[in-house]
């Protein structure tokens, strides 16, 4: 049990640090699983896209919440600025995407200061741009400085055939069965871990969306919702496990549904990490 990451780049030297940020961010499975690309932080990458898989869509062939955070992290605070860490995360999902093969990111940087940044964007069809999928907006607050001497990183990312057959996100990001309908991530580990040694914003919104599915399941007999909102607070940084996810959903007898989630890591006092307030729309039926 415990931390399983390489450390925290904030103890490591000025000559160690790009090292470790390379060896961790090769490791973090987020973006390189999920199959995006970041510029200015991924050599040879100049556009901020992702493929849509069937993995990244619900019961009714929609977009999830978790894939689009992982597609546009709020705010848009790069790690060759400065140690980020997100506080606030907002999507707001126009279209389902179901015929969507790729998605784009248009970024707009609000303000970087010198200790918080603001950024929101534009998730659009990466082959039409006319056509947006979701908007974003957050806010995040640097950690610390970095030194000088950045290098883009080999970080080639996978190259998955899309299938229906593909695992759940959740099996993949080791999100597990707990007591009284809860999810559990049992530790930090290098593939789900930040630089910083925290849990990574990508495991924590795939938990959180899992549970909010799992009890909007129990509370009304149909997994088939499509979600409109989803704003995550990520209140403290996770570092020992286990984490668990738990929801409670609000109005289940309406077409439109609200859920509530929290995270908490169970073995630093059971202190919230991160939080979900969210709303789905009931498909079909």
């Amino acid at each position: 049990m415990g931390n399983e990451a390489y450390g925290d780049i904030r103890t490591m030297s000025p000559e160690e640090h790009w090292r470790h940020f390379e060896k961790s961010w090769v490791a973090l499975q987020s973006y390189t699983y999920l199959g995006k690309g970041t510029p200015y932080l991924d050599r040879g990458v100049d556009r901020e896209t992702m493929p849509l898989r069937h993995d990244m869509r619900n019961s009714t062939g929609g977009i999830m919440a978790a894939p689009l955070c992982i597609a546009s992290p709020e705010p848009w605070w790069r790690d060759d600025e400065c140690v980020p860490a997100p506080v606030t995360m907002s999507y707001d999902i126009l279209d389902p995407a179901r015929d969507v093969t790729r998605i784009e990111v248009v970024r707009e940087v609000i303000s970087i200061g010198r200790q918080m940044g603001f950024s929101r964007a534009r998730i659009v069809d990466a082959d039409d741009h006319d056509r947006v999928i979701a908007i974003s907006t957050g806010s995040g607050v640097s950690l610390g400085d970095v030194p000088p001497g950045f290098e883009p990183v080999d970080n080639p990312v996978t190259e998955l055939t899309d299938s229906p057959d593909l695992p759940p996100l959740r099996d993949v990001f080791g999100v597990v069965a707990g007591p009284e309908g809860a999810l559990r991530i049992e530790r930090v580990t290098p593939a789900l871990s930040s630089p910083h040694s925290a849990l990574h914003l990508g495991p924590i919104n795939i938990a959180l969306e899992a549970v909010a599915i799992d009890e909007l399941e129990r509370s009304t007999g149909t997994r088939d919702f499509q979600v409109e909102h989803w704003t995550v607070l990520m209140v403290k940084p996770g570092y020992i496990g286990p984490f668990r996810a738990t929801a409670t959903v609000l109005g289940a007898g309406g077409v439109r549904v609200g859920v509530e989630a929290t995270m908490i890591d169970e073995g630093n006092g059971g202190r919230t990490i991160a939080t979900v307030s969210a709303s789905f729309r009931r498909v079909g039926g």
